[in-house]
């Protein structure tokens, strides 16, 4: 795994990835779902608190019971989610690292780069800043794990 702090250094996401300012992550940033709608200004001063990470197949990006510090955006690449029932596949645009985030408990899963994956690591402290100040962004990672509970909850095996 690598981390720096903006600008990144190796290739990725974007080719211009070691050049790339905190404007530059916003407006990456506001087109993700997630964010959609935020204020560039929230945003940017969100991004100012981010690091970047880089990591190679086969690595693992957080570990089941570690406790939760960030939040995970994915800005390149795939990720799995392993944890019980099933495993679920991440990509461009997702986002984890949620439920650690919002009730202070360790990781319910470890997930690992499935290829080359780059993420931006958001500081909880700095996260949950901003879904105070803005609300709308804790009702939508709210309506994305009431799916998710949906999705497992039809998969479960009956006993």
């Amino acid at each position: 795994m690598y981390t720096t702090q903006i600008p990144m250094q190796p290739g990725g996401l974007m080719s211009t990835w070691d050049h790339a300012s905190a404007t530059d992550w916003t407006d990456v940033l506001s087109t993700f779902p997630l964010f959609a709608g935020i204020p560039k200004r929230r945003l940017r001063k969100l991004v100012r608190q981010a690091t970047f990470a880089e990591y190679r197949s086969g690595d693992s990006v957080v570990e089941k019971g570690v406790r939760a510090d960030s939040l995970y955006v994915i800005l390149g690449g795939s990720a799995k989610v392993r944890g019980k029932p099933t495993s679920r596949a991440l990509g461009i645009g997702d986002y984890f690292g949620e439920l650690g985030l919002l009730d202070d408990a360790p990781r319910s899963a470890t997930v690992v780069a499935v290829e080359e994956l780059h993420v931006m690591r958001l500081p909880r402290k700095s996260f949950l800043r901003l879904a105070k100040d803005d609300p709308a962004i804790s009702f939508r990672m709210l309506g994305n794990l009431g799916s998710q509970f949906r999705r497992l909850e039809t998969q479960a095996v009956p006993r």
